[in-house]
């Protein structure tokens, strides 16, 4: 019997700007202990049972790890590649990637592999191997080609066989696969040719392998959702030929064939495997854990956010992406047998318990049968007892979570909010997190030391609340300042008041040091720019010619790029100009300078193309822009006048309107051209005639 146990997120934040956001995860020599390397520039070592991070490491900006860090078991130190050809060697105690040792190699690196028992090894991508230390001897060494052209690794695995290192890789060729073994104690490099199925050629394939006895299981999922299971000898007859394997099939159906992303299967031993994607009724992703010795599904877990088909498992833990989070399932997969195969092993029970057995002999049990004379009775209060619980109502799953956070930890209740969310939606399920949200608001003005940050991000982000519906919810994160959450209730509730969006924009407005600070230590969601497109250069195109000040002045934007994205959240809120004014006129003088140079600078980055969009998910409209120009002048105009360093911007803005009259103006005239050379050609008879005109507007 197998089981899957409550998940839980080990890294909270999105991992790496890449498609699949981590390369991979692979053990520390420290138990319990594990880097995880995302796919752009950094390497993070996370203790599992703490669910925190030890220590983190990045290479320098325009550099990209090219494949996942490992440890190196012998000597305890940290191994990566970044640049395809550059290898970085470090420990705990260093902290800049870019001061340990450093070696370049002659040809582009695949992968390292480091297992217990042996050296790390490093696989180039033109498929030959070289042992850490003969290739650190001589960095720049010529590299042999040992696949052929035009054929790509895909796949490999290192492991033990008999005490001996032993390293498994597919690669693929026009729709082709082949499997390479080699053996480092003899040095033997044997090719096999894969038989996969017509309909197969073009997707790529899922594998997974383990070692039993003198074979190699390889198998992999097919285009067809089924598991296939090849059988490659460790030790070949003939290492010269390049021979060929058939493959059986091992389970069928386990996934949906028309499932072409999100899949991956991982062998957890001899008798159990874990696989990765939708199953063949469900379109939603899904975990689960098969039994293919007796062609069983013991266990599965439904994913809710999706998955990327990344899986990986180290001791009884299942690493995974589900959504952009990295989450650990632990599992438990007990000895194989039939019994556990159909769900009826018999569980040890502690000495002196006793448990009912599901299914009673009434002519064989004793105090259960027909012939002890406490049968009837028995039989009679066992009928009592399954009314009395059949009778008994339900309590609701949003009630039980309700009792829940009046009493428990954080952690507990945002496991069981987890579970609440992952249940079937009913139509009044956005009253019920309202009322969620109102238990933990109570309990957060009860005890001060009590802020479930985690649990009330998740509940803004069902799409299912307003401001009407939680007004207490913006109140407490103004007073803790949290302006992530500020930034997801201004996007997401249509009817916050102009106060409460006016006291938002105070805050983000606040002072550099405390904006530095905010950028260290929250993660704001970038809708504006990011730190690549933020600077504006080129800003000094416009309709009419900028005087040179004003240009160097635009040269880059006056906030930066996190809290740029917190003021685009404001210029997207719904407002009334009547209600909006009184409140704008509360700003301090420097605040409202430095949000009108924003805007400034918003315009110019605009006005430089007509069709131009800028950069972020949610990105103001020139219109927005334009508005809120107004609505800070006319609220602050007389006090913005007295501020001598908004001198110059006034200066710019004025031009800036007086611009803006003159493109209109033109605008209008092309209108009303258009207007009569319509009602020209209204009134025009051509009669079947053809005919050309050529018109000139000036």
């Amino acid at each position: 019997m197998a089981a899957l146990e409550e998940e839980f997120t080990l890294s909270a934040v999105a991992l790496g700007a890449g498609p699949d956001g981590v390369l991979g995860v692979e053990p520390s020599d420290k138990t319990d202990q594990f880097l995880v390397t995302d796919s752009s520039r950094t390497v993070i070592l996370y203790k599992v049972s703490d669910q925190k991070p030890l220590g983190s490491w990045s290479v320098k900006q325009g550099q990209i790890i090219t494949c996942p860090a490992v440890c190196n078991f012998q000597t305890g130190e940290y191994i990566v590649v970044h640049d395809n050809k550059v290898l970085r060697i470090w420990n705990n105690e260093d902290v800049n990637l870019d001061k340990v040792f450093k070696a370049t190699l002659s040809a582009e690196v695949y992968r390292i592999h480091s297992i217990q028992g042996t050296e790390p090894v490093v696989q180039f991508k033109e498929g030959a191997v070289r042992g850490l230390e003969a290739l650190l001897a001589e960095p720049q060494q010529k590299i042999e080609t040992v696949i052929s052209d035009e054929e790509v690794i895909k796949w490999t695995k290192f492991f033990m066989v008999f005490r001996h290192p032993a390293l498994i890789f597919i690669t693929e060729k026009h729709g082709s696969y082949f499997a390479y073994v080699q053996m480092f104690n003899s040095q033997n490099l044997s090719k096999y040719t894969l038989s996969l199925g017509k309909e197969e050629k073009c997707i790529t394939p899922n594998f997974t392998a383990y070692v039993d006895r003198k074979f190699i299981s390889l198998m992999s999922i097919s285009s067809d959702g089924c598991i296939y299971e090849s059988l490659i000898p460790v030790y070949p007859s003939d290492t010269e030929k390049n021979q060929r394997v058939v493959r059986s099939q091992l389970l069928k159906a386990v996934v949906s064939g028309s499932s072409r992303t999100g899949v991956a299967l991982t062998v957890l031993d001899q008798d159990h495997i874990a696989v990765l994607g939708p199953p063949m009724p469900t379109s939603k992703d899904c975990l689960s854990i098969w039994n293919i010795k007796f062609q069983t599904l013991q266990t599965s877990k439904e994913l809710p956010q999706g998955s990327s088909g990344q899986l990986w498992y180290y001791g009884e833990n299942l690493f995974m992406l589900h959504g952009k989070v990295l989450t650990v399932i632990p599992y438990k997969c007990e000895v194989s047998s039939l019994a556990g195969a159909l769900g009826k092993l018999k569980h040890s029970q502690d000495p002196g318990t006793h448990t009912i057995p599901h299914f009673v002999n009434w002519e064989t049990s004793q105090g259960y049968g027909l012939g002890s004379q406490n049968s009837e009775p028995s039989r009679r209060i066992l009928r009592r007892k399954k009314v009395e619980v059949s009778l008994q109502p339900e309590v609701p799953a949003s009630e039980q979570l309700l009792s829940v956070i009046k009493k428990d930890s954080e952690k507990h209740i945002e496991v069981e909010l987890r579970k609440f969310l992952a249940v079937k939606w009913t139509p009044d399920f956005h009253t019920l997190v309202g009322d969620i949200v109102t238990g933990l608001l109570g309990r957060c003005k009860a005890e001060p030391s009590f802020y479930p940050r985690n649990c009330l991000m998740q509940l803004i982000q069902t799409h299912t609340l307003s401001y009407s519906l939680c007004p207490g919810l913006m109140e407490i994160a103004l007073e803790k300042t949290d302006v992530q959450m500020l930034q997801l209730c201004l996007q997401q509730f249509p009817d916050i008041p102009e106060l409460v969006t006016c006291a938002c924009l105070k805050i983000f407005l606040s002072d550099t040091k405390q904006d530095e600070k905010m950028e260290e230590q929250t993660e704001i969601l970038q809708n504006g720019f990011n730190p690549e497109n933020g600077n504006c250069g080129n800003c000094n195109q416009e309709v009419n010619e900028k005087p040179q000040n004003a240009m160097e002045e635009s040269a880059s934007c006056p906030v930066t790029p996190k809290r740029a994205a917190l003021l685009n959240a404001i210029l997207h809120s719904a407002y009334s100009e009547i209600f909006l004014l009184p409140h704008l006129k509360d700003i301090p003088a420097q605040h409202t300078t430095l949000f009108l140079q924003y805007l400034y600078f918003l315009y110019l980055k605009c006005s430089e193309n007509a069709t131009m969009t800028l950069p972020g998910i949610h990105p103001p409209t020139l219109s927005q822009i334009m508005d809120w120009i107004c609505l800070l002048l006319d609220a602050n105009f007389t006090v913005v006048v007295m501020i001598p360093e908004a001198k110059r911007l006034l200066i710019n803005l004025y031009k800036f309107v007086k611009s803006q009259i003159c493109v209109y103006s033109e605008l209008n005239k092309i209108e009303v051209s258009f207007r009569e050379l319509q009602k020209l050609n209204q009134e025009k008879n051509n009669r079947g005639l053809y005919s050309i005109e050529v018109l000139e507007l000036f």
